[in-house]
């Protein structure tokens, strides 16, 4: 018997531990490795949306019915162009395929960091084909594979992946003058089981459902504006973030310190070199207005894990994979970025001549439901991939 394929991935957040258990069901032998211990890479307060995309890929790597318990799902989103005081509703039944009878499918997922990275970290332990290095690097050993052994090295190292660079591959890209603040709050009200996603001159705010009454809030505005926020005592956070909820919204509470970073659209120059491939934030970052960033970086995964099962079945050679994950991702991140980057840029301002196709574009959304199915299968899904 052949001895399985090495794969060596450099990064062990969600990304990264996803792409090493996603290798391993692909029938490769892997090693995960990141300068951070396993407590030290679960300690981050944030959370993520999850779309179906995501949900697919963990059903075919046989842990959705792990994950799906530490998720909350919405079947709601609030779509609102405050400048306009117009807004829409994208439910389930807007979803590709989501047609006939049975409960109603979610839109999307929202999920906590913590859980979601100590359950992956367990699974990877417990995985018999992945060693995992975590923590300062060891000194080498003589079990250690020599540098040259590795038939796939996955880049998974953040948006300042020194793998990227040491490669001398580039990005494209720009910092834009938005922050965005997150924070967990308090909520009661109507609607604080769906999410919102508030597109406001200063910037888009998402108001994400963790259940119990409590929301992730991401607040995109001016980076200075954010600073201001973020240095607020709690009640004078709170009193600022009332007054651009919607009325069927109340704050109640804050349940951690806000936090604000700079925001950056960036994209590698090229995704792969040699036996090297770029995945998640070392490859691309977007603007989180719709919760694309960790869905799009697990489609990379998803690309990935099918390519590694082509090679590990003998029907592609190892030295192709990294240059046919480049043809298979390229189409969905530039639509993505580009979406994305276009979306903040049109509602995020108010712009006079603007406003006739903002109105526009929401009342067809608002009465087409082909249209919300296409807008809404692209958000969920990214375009078709190639065979």
């Amino acid at each position: 018997m052949r001895p399985p394929f090495l794969a060596r991935v450099i990064g062990a957040g969600p990304t990264g531990s996803l792409a090493a258990l996603a290798l391993a069901d692909a029938g490769w032998s892997v090693t995960l490795e990141d300068p951070l211990t396993a407590s030290q890479l679960c300690d981050r307060q944030r959370a993520y949306a999850f779309t179906h995309s995501s949900r697919r890929l963990l059903g075919r790597l046989g842990l959705w019915e792990a994950v799906e318990p530490l998720l909350v799902p919405f079947h709601a989103l609030q779509l609102q162009d405050r400048a306009l005081g117009r807004g829409l509703i994208f439910e389930g039944d807007d979803l590709p395929g989501a047609s006939g009878p049975g409960p109603a499918m979610p839109v999307g997922w929202i999920g906590r960091h913590h859980p979601l990275l100590t359950l992956l970290l367990e699974r990877l332990a417990l995985h018999p084909s992945v060693s995992l290095r975590l923590g300062p690097p060891p000194a080498v050993t003589a079990a250690s594979p020599a540098p040259d052994s590795w038939q796939l090295v996955v880049a998974a190292d953040g948006p300042g992946s020194t793998t990227r660079q040491g490669l001398g591959i580039g990005c494209w890209g720009w910092t834009y003058s938005q922050h965005c603040l997150t924070a967990e709050i308090e909520l009661r009200g109507q609607g604080v089981d769906q999410a919102w996603e508030l597109l406001r001159p200063e910037g888009p705010l998402a108001v994400l459902p963790l259940g119990d009454g409590l929301a992730q809030l991401v607040w995109s505005a001016p980076a200075a504006r954010c600073r201001d926020l973020e240095a607020l005592s709690g009640t004078a956070f709170l009193d600022r973030l009332a007054g651009v909820l919607p009325e069927a919204l109340e704050v109640d509470g804050l349940r951690d310190q806000p936090r604000a970073f700079p925001v950056a659209l960036a994209v590698a120059r090229r995704l792969s070199r040699g036996n090297t491939v770029l995945v998640g934030e070392s490859a691309h970052r977007c603007h989180p207005v719709g919760g694309q960033g960790l869905n799009l970086c697990w489609r990379d995964v998803a690309v990935l894990h099918r390519l590694a099962a082509r090679v590990a079945a003998g029907r592609l050679d190892p030295a192709r994979l990294g240059p046919a994950y480049g043809r298979r991702r390229w189409l969905d991140l530039l639509l993505v970025l580009i979406a994305t980057d276009l979306l903040v840029r049109l509602f995020s301002n108010r712009q006079p001549l603007l406003l006739p196709l903002r109105r526009l574009a929401m009342a067809l959304l608002a009465a087409a439901r082909p249209l919300r199915r296409l807008v809404l299968g692209v958000m969920t899904d990214g375009p078709p991939t190639l065979p």
